[in-house]
């Protein structure tokens, strides 16, 4: 190649004063004597073809927020709320109207009033919300960031070792550019005036801080598909929200109401109904919340990475690009695809628990909408249909913790809820959140039918139980000797009259298996 010409070199210095008039304004002559003070040559520089100004600009911005928040986790939060942000904005989302608000209100109000009639549980008692799809992802995020977290540790510790050992031994990781002195950009590029306060880390802690940033694109694309879907805070079983509270989001409710048979007030009216119902068990029965979110998580601690799947994914991924690793992660495949006995058990204790929300959920729905909505059996079959095929983002969210947030059965679920409602009406079906004790197992949803005949054999079963072990303390108090070691501190309590009647043992109360007849 033949030297540039010396007008070629003023041309090409021109184009770069140019651009940097564009990213720094008034000081781009002292960038270049910056530039020409520390060796660089600004004319070879440009003429290694320089790109568009507001590119670089963007280029650089994202890298350097990217690489340079060090976060407070195994995901980047700042990457995965403006992500999100900018997902759920795609398809638009304009700002809601005050009818729009005042019709979605309403209709939360109306659906308090119907469940009153349907179920014991009463009202949240928090506020009612009409929120855009940005306003979904803003107050949503967080409750993802923290389901995920588990495994995106795990996956980033992952990743930067299978990045690591891709890299030949002491490579230096610095950016080159022509007309630069080498490793003028220091590692990653974090020399100089482009990384800003990334100086000082070692090439793990980087390829750490990517494998946080990537999870962070993962959750914020996922959070912001899944913004343009959701009718409310609660579709997905798992609850959202730190506190009491129902939501609609009005431009997925009326979407959905499009081309249907039903009216959209009727549809709005359903989806208000379901938002609702699943606020009262989350806010009325306290244990529930923990109960799924400590599943999740327990799940996700125990998953594995499979190292040779990862590093066969992202095998010819450019570390330095990562939108493309993050496009190679959502393939899937990089967990521990032969779960151990523990995970298996925990997988179907909260596969039975979700469907047990959304059997809830859907009896108690369809209770309070068939006497007021023509059109309730054909909504609460679409929706039990959609709810069951899932879509994109939660197909996402799976391949991100590794399980799907979808109640198989939550038809059996429904059904054997009925069977209990019918046994012994609202009161007893509700009953049956008294206590994680009661909760139904898989074999209740294999055989409904006999759900209550089992729960009555446990029942009777349990004050024997109660008297043999009064009967035992008793006996203990009679024993030679006992009576100077303490006397009545000792057992003798349990030999009082009325001890190891039905409903006086240690398990009387919410838990008693036999509460609900």
């Amino acid at each position: 190649m033949t030297p540039d010409r010396p007008g070629d070199a003023a041309d090409n210095e021109r184009m770069l004063r140019e651009m940097l008039q564009q990213l720094f304004g008034d000081r781009a002559d002292e960038v270049l004597a910056q530039m020409r003070a520390q060796g660089f040559d600004p004319a070879a520089l440009a003429g290694a073809g320089m790109p568009d100004p507001a590119m670089v600009q963007q280029a650089l911005a994202q890298v350097q927020r990217m690489l340079a928040t060090p976060g407070e986790g195994p995901v980047n939060t700042d990457v995965a709320h403006d992500l999100a942000r900018q997902v759920a904005v795609a398809e638009g989302d304009p700002s809601l109207t005050g009818g729009q608000v005042r019709e979605a209100t309403e209709a939360l109000t109306v659906a308090e009033l119907w469940l009153d009639a349907a179920t014991g549980l009463p009202p949240s008692g928090g506020p009612k919300h009409a929120w855009s799809r940005s306003e979904w992802v803003e107050a949503t995020l967080p409750a993802w960031n923290a389901l995920v977290a588990p495994v995106a540790a795990s996956m980033a510790d992952a990743l930067a070792t299978v990045l690591a050992d891709q890299m030949p031994g002491g490579m230096d990781l610095s950016i080159e550019m022509p007309g630069m002195p080498a490793g003028a950009l220091g590692p990653l590029g974090v020399g100089g005036g482009l990384g800003g306060g990334l100086g000082g880390l070692d090439p793990a802690q980087l390829l750490r801080r990517l494998g946080s940033a990537v999870f962070g694109m993962q959750v914020g694309h996922a959070a912001g598909t899944l913004s343009r879907e959701v009718f409310g805070a609660t579709d997905v079983g798992v609850p959202l929200l730190p506190g009491p509270g129902t939501v609609l989001v009005p431009t997925n409710v009326a979407a959905f109401a499009e081309g249907l048979d039903a009216p959209a007030e009727e549809v709005r009216l359903f989806l208000a109904l379901r938002e609702a119902a699943h606020a009262r068990l989350f806010a009325h029965v306290p244990w529930v919340r923990a109960h799924l979110l400590g599943l999740v998580e327990q799940y996700a601690r125990g998953i594995t990475i499979d190292l040779d799947a990862l590093e066969q994914q992202v095998r010819d991924v450019d570390p330095s690009d990562p939108d493309a690793l993050r496009r190679a992660l959502a393939g899937g495949g990089v967990f521990g695809v032969q779960p151990t006995e523990e995970q298996k058990a925990t997988l179907l204790r909260l596969e039975t628990a979700l469907a047990l929300v959304e059997g809830w959920v859907d009896e108690v729905t369809a209770q309070a909408a068939l006497p007021h909505l023509p059109h309730a059996v054909a909504l609460r079959e679409m929706l039990r249909r959609r709810r069951a095929a899932g879509g994109p983002a939660e197909d996402t969210f799976a391949s991100l913790v590794g399980l799907e947030l979808r109640p198989r059965r939550s038809r059996d679920a429904a059904a054997l809820f009925a069977r209990v409602a019918l046994a012994g009406g609202a009161e007893g079906r509700d009953a049956v959140w008294d206590h994680p004790d009661l909760l139904p197992g898989p074999i209740d949803l294999d055989d409904p039918a006999g759900y209550l005949a089992r729960r009555e054999a446990q029942s009777t079963a349990h004050p024997d139980v109660d008297a043999a072990l009064a009967q035992i303390f008793a006996a203990d108090d009679d024993a030679p000797g006992d009576e100077p070691a303490g006397g009545d501190a000792g057992g003798g309590d349990a030999a009082e009259p009325g001890d190891g009647e039905p409903g006086d043992g240690p398990d009387a109360g919410p838990s008693t298996p036999g509460r609900q007849g």
